[in-house]
């Protein structure tokens, strides 16, 4: 490797790292006894550090020239930072290097827009080629897909590509104009559509004829930022379910604003974004997608952002005391599932298990049950009810906090009081 390619390498590596949304889980490409390579469903994070650990992914761009002035991106036209491109052979024979070296298993590829959306997606395409053609390469590949760029570029890549993603980047239309003058939603949601129609077609054109090539066969994801501008969580939560709907739509991942840029007077005045809310976000992410809530049940009017002090279940579950206490021996599958404490995993086995015998104290904890957290909005054999009834909502949420909160204020809260929301 010369040094001027580890030149790029660090430019645009470095460029690269602040795109989160490059998971390659649900994705299988098997090696068909030629050539190297293997993509296998994992859940890791996938990333290329500069001190040679092994690791999934190889996250570059192709370059990191850019067309457009974006408020918030740390390439944007305007910025004086250290600029390099790869030509597609260049990049293809940097990911097969690191591959035989055993430092990832495949690839994440964007890039800045330079000329044109086509021409960019162009490029980015002969990488790909070149990894599948030339080296047989059976890795895994995520490419992120230029808004603007044709159909039948989507098309093109979408065959060649185990996952594809069009970073939404800011929920908002308004805001997105405000901060990203060259872009607009619909330049985005178009190569989103076609994803996802592409992908129903090719699983049509499957059922006919087994040998058609799959497409994505990883789905699309998109990215969202938060704190740039001042949507509330609701407006991104709703945003998150309405893209959701599209079943080729595997991840909505979020990413708190980092003030890469310094002053922009396009930017509002915003504090940096916590940590939490992130976190808070996936969370209800996940009640939305593998626990059938609605995103009125997490916010609403009245609470239009996510509780920052406990996680989103917990909050629904302190809200709606009339919904508890659950009887993990009667009720059924979906009530238990909504119980803090109780994952997807423990709800299954709560009703496999009490079909044979009458669930204690023991037997949830031993499925796996988080008692520390269910134990106020459940009854079981040998639990009392209504304790949930019995403990103040001020109490629940103070006991599931950090110890200290709890211990610093206890002499002021009494745990037997009814509760008042």
């Amino acid at each position: 490797m010369t040094g001027k390619i580890i030149t790029k390498l660090e430019i645009l590596a470095e460029s690269a790292k602040y795109d989160i949304s490059c998971s390659s889980s649900g994705a299988s490409r098997n090696n068909k006894n030629k050539g190297i390579g293997n993509a296998y469903k994992s859940g890791i994070c996938h990333s290329f550090t500069a001190d040679g650990r092994c690791v999934s992914l190889l996250k570059i761009m192709l370059t990191n020239y850019c067309m457009f002035d974006c408020a918030y991106c740390i390439n944007r036209q305007s910025n004086d930072i250290p600029r390099a491109g790869f030509t597609p052979r260049e990049l293809a024979n940097l990911t097969i290097e690191f591959y035989r070296r055993n430092y990832i298993e495949g690839l994440f590829i964007s890039s800045g827009i330079v000329r044109s959306p086509d021409h960019t997606m162009e490029k980015m395409i002969r990488v790909v080629k070149i990894l599948r053609h030339e080296h047989d390469f059976n890795g895994y590949i995520h490419m992120k897909a230029i808004p603007g760029a044709s159909n039948e570029l989507i098309n093109q890549a979408g065959m060649l590509v185990d996952r594809m993603s069009v970073n939404l980047e800011i929920p908002t239309e308004e805001n997105l104009k405000l901060l990203a003058p060259d872009k607009d939603h619909q330049s985005i949601y178009q190569p989103m559509r076609q994803i996802h129609q592409n992908l129903l077609e090719n699983i049509e054109d499957r059922k006919k004829f087994r040998a058609t090539p799959k497409f994505v066969p990883a789905g699309q994801s998109t990215q969202v930022i938060i704190g740039a501008t001042d949507e509330s969580d609701k407006q991104i939560l709703q945003l998150t379910a309405k893209l959701y709907k599209r079943p080729s739509m595997k991840r909505v991942y979020y990413s708190g604003f980092i003030p890469v840029n310094g002053y922009d007077k396009r930017l509002p005045v915003v504090q940096e974004v916590p940590r939490v809310r992130e976190n808070r976000l996936y969370q209800a992410d996940w009640l939305l997608r593998f626990y059938d809530f609605n995103v009125d049940e997490i916010v609403n009017d009245q609470y239009p952002d996510l509780d920052l002090t406990v996680d989103p279940k917990l909050s629904w579950a302190i809200r709606n005391p009339q919904c508890f206490p659950v009887d993990v021996n009667r009720d059924s599958y979906q009530k238990i599932l909504r119980v803090p404490g109780i994952g997807i995993k423990s709800a299954k086995l709560i009703v496999m298990a009490r079909r044979h015998r009458k669930l204690t104290f023991d037997a949830l904890k031993r499925i796996g049950v988080v008692l520390k957290r269910a134990q106020f909005f459940i009854v079981c054999h040998e639990m009392r009810k209504f304790k949930v009834l019995d403990s103040s909502a001020e109490y629940i949420r103070l006991s599931l906090q950090d110890p200290p909160l709890l211990e610093a204020k206890q002499d002021n809260i009494p745990q037997q009081l009814v509760m008042g929301w």
